[in-house]
Formats: C-alpha cells, sequence, structure tokens
C-alpha cells in the first residue's frame, strides 16, 4: 500500500513547514493527484489521518484537486485529453505523445494557523 508512504511524505512536508512558521494547527492541505498517478484516494486520506493523529495536522482536511491525463502529439503538437490509456492523437493518428498532465501528485498549498 503506497498510499501510506505518500502519506507520510505529505505530513512531513506539512509539519516541516508548521515548524518553519511556528504554526499552531495546520487546516487543510490542498493536493494536485493526477489520473496516473496510482494514488487511491480513499486509501491516502485514511492513511493520512491515522499518521497525523497527535501532530498539529490532526484533523487537517486534504483537498484533493484531479488533474486529468492530457498528451501532445509530437508530430503535429495537438494537445488532447487521453481517456482509456488510448494514446493515439486524433487529430493525425499518431502513436508518440508527449504527457503534458496527469501524473502530478503534489503538495499546492497549506492553510495553517
Amino acid at each position: 500500500m503506497h498510499e501510506m508512504a505518500i502519506a507520510e511524505g505529505i505530513l512531513d512536508i506539512a509539519l516541516d513547514y508548521g515548524k518553519r512558521n511556528d504554526a499552531k494547527r495546520i487546516a487543510e492541505i490542498g493536493l494536485l493527484i493526477g489520473d496516473m498517478s496510482g494514488v487511491v484516494v480513499d486509501s491516502l486520506v485514511f492513511s493520512f489521518g491515522m499518521l497525523a493523529k497527535g501532530t498539529i495536522a490532526d484533523g487537517a482536511k486534504l483537498a484533493i484537486e484531479h488533474v486529468p491525463l492530457r498528451g501532445r502529439c509530437t508530430k503535429c503538437g495537438r494537445e488532447f485529453p487521453i481517456s482509456h490509456y488510448d494514446f493515439w492523437c486524433p487529430a493525425c493518428g499518431d502513436g508518440v505523445l508527449e504527457t503534458i498532465s496527469g501524473r502530478e501528485m503534489q503538495v499546492k498549498y497549506l492553510e495553517v494557523d
């Protein structure tokens, strides 16, 4: 279950930021999670809640923004959403593309008191 390790990383980032800024409480953590990141959101939220108990992040809300999978064709340059892992360009039919979003897994913001 890699969500526990991810939750631990998020908590480390939040607690470090809180310490450096003399925060009394971490109220919310904004996350960007891409469709192709492989993160099971319910497991991440559960894991984070367990790890945060007894810290200044205890009870913090995880505000998760889902980032859709998008690609750019390397042949014609068209950008397009990728659904059902269909990586063929809808404009020219080429199958070589650059992934431009959908793999994100990052802390976007923290709300602290």
